[in-house]
């Protein structure tokens, strides 16, 4: 089979970098003398390993020195300390007619200290030569962006500079699914059937996941962001091990699951197709089954304010947001509480955000809903609106969305919040948390330049040797990936 040169260029943004090594043992910087009186270990034995490709992409875990910034990463997304929480937020949407709509949301106080959203458009912009079809941005300070197409590009932005960062063109079928599990990483499905993780660092691919037999339609990280479920075109729910890069386990569903979302707890998730949602606990006993009066395009878990527990965000063709309450205990079925309305048209797509309110405020945060509609119009919804749990009445409460933007008719499809511009007194622990990942990056890179200076010393041989074998590896993998498409 032949070579297949461009796909292994088109999967990284400016020039390819050097494969990475993932070793079981690295060498140590410095020996250390063992203190008197005590027994030296033996030293581990010298690793051999020189295999092909795919032993050296398996996702380990993190070391050590990564572990404090992923402790960050998981206590601010499920966070209710309002000094951790963004004060101003973006709304990034994209549409059918390609155009990418960028928006800063900001949040001041009336004259009673209830809060005041607005929306105010930053820019708007044809970002693809297709219809948009998903759009993802990183947390823990929104650097990143990106936006997924018909024309099977995925396109990275730096949402800061709002500068087009590159393109990934990895998939061969339309984007159908973005997100960033992490600031570091980004993960991607398409209609090729496969899921792909990249390293933001350099955007290179550390991992392509295959397994389903036609279209990937929705993934759903773990929140321990170990590992992940997806649904696709071929009736299957399978689940996906990120430590070590492959998939682990599948169930056929007898149909074609649209849209899969984890609980913020991680003890349930819940699958979805045309009008109906199954929740189940992660030992795969169904715990319900909820028919929604209308066809269904969106669903998310969030956290009431009040009391602390969990409901079910349902965006659908009835044109409002459904709240499910009562939704883990097997012997009360759930209760829809509430509808957000306002929308003239189909709800596409809808997601939430944890916000810290204004000094003097009632309340210190709330969670804001933003939904996108076939209307072409942006609705904010303020969850601190749900009734309390006790004051439950046998009729959904309506809730009126607290600001709204129109895009005057545009189709809209897909959306993503994204933490504002980080206010004066953050700016410096964001670019202590920025530094902290350099110096991680840099270390890493110091490590594999040891390890192949190791690799040369023993071979005895010439660093272009090692060079084309580096390069062969990387053809053969490449190849390999593509014969299953």
């Amino acid at each position: 089979m032949g070579k297949h040169p461009a796909a292994r260029a088109s999967v990284e943004i400016g020039r390819p970098t050097k494969r990475v090594r993932i070793e079981s043992e690295t060498k140590p910087k410095a020996k250390q003398q063992p203190p008197k009186g005590r027994a030296t270990p033996p030293p581990p034995p010298p690793s051999k390993s020189k295999g092909k490709g795919k032993e050296k992409e398996v996702i380990t875990e993190p070391p050590p020195r990564r572990n404090k910034t992923a402790a960050a990463t998981n206590t601010s997304s499920g966070s209710t300390d309002p000094s951790r929480l963004p004060t101003s937020f973006k709304v990034v949407a994209g549409s059918y007619e390609k155009l990418l709509y960028g928006l800063d949301g900001t949040i001041s106080l009336s004259d009673d200290l209830e809060p005041i959203f607005t929306l105010k458009p930053i820019f708007i912009f044809p970002a693809h030569v297709s219809c948009i079809k998903a759009v993802a941005a990183s947390p823990e300070g929104g650097k990143w962006l990106a936006t997924g197409s018909s024309d099977e590009i995925v396109k990275v932005w730096d949402l800061r500079r709002r500068k087009e960062i590159g393109g990934l063109m990895h998939h061969e079928g339309s984007i159908t699914y973005l997100h960033f599990p992490s600031r570091s990483h980004l993960l991607s499905a398409s209609e090729d059937g496969t899921l792909c993780l990249f390293r933001a660092r350099d955007w290179s691919v550390l991992r392509a996941l295959k397994g389903h037999k036609g279209r990937v339609n929705c993934i759903a990280v773990h929140p321990s962001g170990k590992l992940a479920l997806s649904v696709g075109k071929d009736r299957t729910l399978r689940m996906w091990d990120f430590m070590r890069g492959k998939g682990v386990a599948s169930t056929k569903l007898g149909k074609e699951g649209e849209v899969v979302q984890w609980s913020l707890s991680g003890t349930h998730f819940v699958v979805q197709w045309s009008s109906t949602l199954e929740l189940y606990a992660t030992n795969m006993t169904l715990i319900h089954i909820i028919n929604h009066p209308s066809r269904i395009h969106d669903v998310k878990f969030c956290k009431r304010l009040d009391s602390g527990d969990e409901a079910l965000l349902v965006g659908a063709e009835d044109k409002k947001v459904s709240v499910y309450d009562n939704l883990f205990t097997q012997d009360q079925e759930p209760k829809l509480v509430a509808e957000f309305v306002g929308h003239s048209n189909r709800i596409k797509a809808l997601k939430t955000l944890d916000i810290a309110l204004p000094s003097g405020s009632k309340r210190p945060y709330t969670t804001i809903v933003c939904t996108v509609s076939s209307d072409g119009k942006i609705h904010i919804y303020d969850l601190s609106r749900l009734p309390p749990a006790q004051a439950i009445s046998n009729s959904p409460t309506q809730i009126d969305p607290v600001s709204e933007y129109d895009s005057k008719g545009t189709r809209l499809t897909c959306l993503t919040l994204a933490e504002g511009d980080p206010s004066e007194s953050s700016k410096s622990a964001l670019q202590k948390r920025e530094h902290s990942d350099s110096e991680d990056s840099e270390e890493e890179n110091n490590e594999v330049g040891s390890q192949d200076a190791v690799s040369d010393d023993e071979s005895k041989e010439s660093g272009s040797e090692d060079d084309e074998e580096e390069e062969g590896e990387g053809e053969e993998e490449f190849e390999e990936e593509g014969e299953s498409d």
